[in-house]
């Protein structure tokens, strides 16, 4: 089913070297859609699910990248960085031997909630500027790291190569896995960074539904890239869904709430007009059950 560009999303699988803001720009250029943004960033260094919002689905970015993550990470041990991953430069040092046994046995550590110690050269803002960029100034030092609640669901090693692993993680969305490669050297006492990392699902998106970028590419050239569009609801399938009638699909797209809609549910909805298209998102009034209003209106 073909969706509108002006409404949709596209799960690209980004390659190598590039940064999420790079292939916004070549999609961005190539498609002559102005308004397209990403939904949760990969470092160069990482590859697969990147998801872009395009056109007004950019107003559910939040959404979208709200999934819990899949990720397949290359940690190598012995070897500590200063971005805690391949570009960053060698701080530290240690060869002595680690087996598979001993990295397995500190991974229930990780397992579960866990406070997480963000990266100094990250985009986590921090007295209104980045932290990277407090690092590059060469003032990492003085800042305090504030440590966040993560989750990991799952931890295990799939490949053991002394001195590199992979590790495969389901964690929620915010986890750094640099941070998570780095905490791990530091418990096993030879330090280690993240060599590699590799996408490959976020919440219903995954690699093997995802566009190869050069794909892509040739399709907007042929003008038959509209088959990889998705539809912004799928990142909103967790929410409930409630069909209105015209008057109630009119009131909404006026911005007025809802009364008395009897639904069991205490979250957020989806709303659909009497055609079975998507309108908006609705919220509960706490303090008032059974009123929604509506948090977010697509007049398309």
């Amino acid at each position: 089913m073909n969706h509108s560009p002006e409404f949709a999303l596209l799960n690209i699988d980004k390659p190598l070297g590039w940064t999420s803001h790079d292939v916004v720009a070549i999609v961005r250029r190539e498609t002559h859609i102005k308004k397209i943004g990403h939904a949760g960033t990969l470092d160069p260094l990482a590859t697969g699910v990147l998801m872009l919002c395009l056109g007004q689905a950019t107003r559910l970015s939040e959404y979208v990248m709200g999934h819990p993550k899949i990720y397949k990470a290359q940690v190598r041990l012995g070897i500590e960085t200063t971005t805690y991953d391949a570009e960053g430069e060698i701080v530290a040092t240690n060869d002595s031997p680690i087996s598979r046994e001993q990295a397995e046995a500190i991974l229930p550590q990780f397992r579960g909630d866990i406070l997480q110690i963000p990266p100094i050269y990250s985009a986590i803002k921090q007295g209104g500027k980045k932290l990277y960029e407090i690092a590059r100034q060469g003032q990492g030092d003085t800042v305090e790291l504030t440590p966040r609640l993560v989750t990991i669901y799952d931890l295990e090693i799939m490949k053991w190569d002394f001195p590199t692993f992979l590790l495969r993680v389901h964690c929620s969305p915010g986890t750094y896995i640099r941070s998570l490669a780095f905490d791990l050297g530091r418990i096993l006492g030879v330090g280690a960074h993240l060599a590699g990392l590799r996408r490959v699902a976020s919440g219903p998106f995954t690699t093997a539904d995802a566009v190869d970028l050069e794909i892509l590419r040739e399709a907007i050239r042929k003008d038959t890239w509209q088959q990889y569009l998705l539809s912004p609801e799928i990142a909103l399938q967790e929410f409930p869904r409630i069909d209105l009638d015209e008057p109630q699909s009119r009131a909404v797209q006026n911005g007025v709430w809802l009364n008395e809609i009897s639904l069991n549910a205490t979250g957020l909805l989806r709303a659909y007009n009497d055609g079975g298209k998507f309108l908006a998102i609705l919220e509960p009034i706490a303090e008032q059950p059974g009123r929604w209003k509506p948090l977010k209106v697509f007049n398309r």
